[in-house]
């Protein structure tokens, strides 16, 4: 195999962080392009150009990475369901450059149910084989309890199309390949459970005081760390809640703990899930508790990882959940709900804790017994940090080229 194009039509691999469809996915697709190119692949990233003023080739992520923006609708942050009527034009872009350079592909490798749709369309014009990764499923994400905005329709029919069209089907984990299973009739014989990765090179156990020095954190500070977007399904607000509750019951640790939320713009006015958590912060009198940073870039982030007592995974829905990968990488225990694909990293009472999805009396128990318990989290800590090594991007990314060589005539 010698060139792969792997299509993320909605979002970018190199868009900053935080953003509100900037997340997991974002960094599976950079993480693994630089892994294949190191295994001597050449990748073309295919996505879809959001500015006027973006080049239409980027090689900043490796020099045989490229990430190409295509033109498909308006340059500008749209939606995906805005995306979806201009697919046909993401795919004609796709063709004309690869006409235009005199390059082709031995595989497809598309992410995320849009980009699934352009893998068939291609798949037809040059008889290429695709492989897709859902990360998240419309189904599921419907099925959560509190979801007030469904998925539309559209996105089930074409998930439910793409389960049919695709050569192989990347699960992350075997809950994943189950709900495939159950949920949108897939083949099994398609279905191959391969978790993302953990850059392990960044992600790492450091001296917990060095960095904290260099955080400017106090040393003797109990820190709680959130890492995501803001958003009600990553149910930030059941991590104040409980902090609320400790408040009440355990005052003399909450005076030494801090929570620290990463993800989003803590300074936009416009962003009505952030002011709502924002306000109620205001509202439990946790000002001085709760810390709005902002978005990180991946170096800062893994110095707040090593920083932290625990990181805290609330979310209602999660496919695999790379947050808590990277904070076990650098040897922090996870608190996370028991959904999607968290009980697969999380081995519960080793290497952190699971609770139930918005349930802040639980949270506030397990965030408890991991502050006055140092011999308990010194071990949660350590068997994470060995548990992560199996995740390495490299063993992942061998991984999968030898599953693609079986496609590939």
């Amino acid at each position: 195999m010698k060139r792969i194009a792997i299509l993320s039509v909605h979002t970018s691999p190199i868009a900053p962080p935080g953003g509100k469809k900037v997340g997991g996915m974002n960094t599976y697709i950079r993480e693994i392009a630089q892994e294949f190119s190191r295994l001597g692949i050449g990748v073309d990233i295919f996505t879809r150009r959001v500015s006027p003023n973006q080049t239409q080739v980027d090689n900043s992520l490796d020099e045989n990475v490229n990430v190409i923006n295509i033109v498909a609708g308006t340059p500008d942050k749209m939606f995906p369901l805005e995306i979806y009527p201009h697919l046909q034009e993401f795919t004609s872009g796709v063709i004309a450059y690869t006409i235009r350079h005199n390059v082709s592909y031995d595989l497809v490798f598309s992410h995320y149910w849009l980009s699934g749709w352009v893998a068939e369309q291609l798949k037809e014009t040059w008889g290429t084989p695709f492989v897709q990764v859902f990360h998240t499923l419309g189904h599921l994400k419907n099925r959560i309890p509190s979801v007030t905005s469904f998925e539309p329709e559209i996105r089930i029919q074409v998930e439910t199309q793409i389960v049919k069209w695709a050569d192989m089907i990347i699960a992350n984990t075997p809950a994943e390949s189950d709900q495939l299973q159950k949920l949108y009739h897939a083949d099994s014989r398609k279905i191959l459970v391969c978790p993302p990765g953990v850059n392990v090179d960044r992600f790492y156990p450091m001296s917990r005081e060095a960095v904290r020095d260099e955080l400017d954190i106090p040393h003797d500070v109990n820190l709680l760390l959130f890492v995501g977007r803001i958003e009600p399904l990553k149910a930030v607000d059941s991590i104040v809640e409980a902090l609320h509750i400790i408040k009440h019951d355990h005052p003399d640790i909450l005076d030494k703990t801090r929570f620290a939320v990463i993800g989003g713009d803590p300074k936009d006015s416009t962003d009505s899930d952030m002011l709502a958590l924002q306000n109620l912060v205001a509202e439990l009198g946790l000002e001085d508790v709760v810390n709005f940073l902002g978005a990180k870039n991946q170096d800062v982030l893994a110095k707040w990882y090593a920083a932290a007592t625990t990181v805290i995974l609330p979310s209602e829905y999660e496919s695999f959940g790379m947050v808590a990968l990277e904070a076990m990488a650098a040897g922090t225990p996870v608190i996370a709900s028991n959904v999607g694909g968290l009980p697969f990293l999380v081995d519960d009472r080793q290497t952190g804790f699971l609770v139930p999805a918005r349930h802040p009396q639980k949270l506030a128990s397990r965030i408890v017994d991991v502050l006055k318990n140092p011999i308990l989290h010194h071990q949660m800590g350590k068997n994470a940090k060995e548990n992560a090594l199996s995740y390495a991007w490299g063993s992942i990314a061998e991984r999968l080229l030898f599953a693609f060589d079986g496609l590939v005539k």
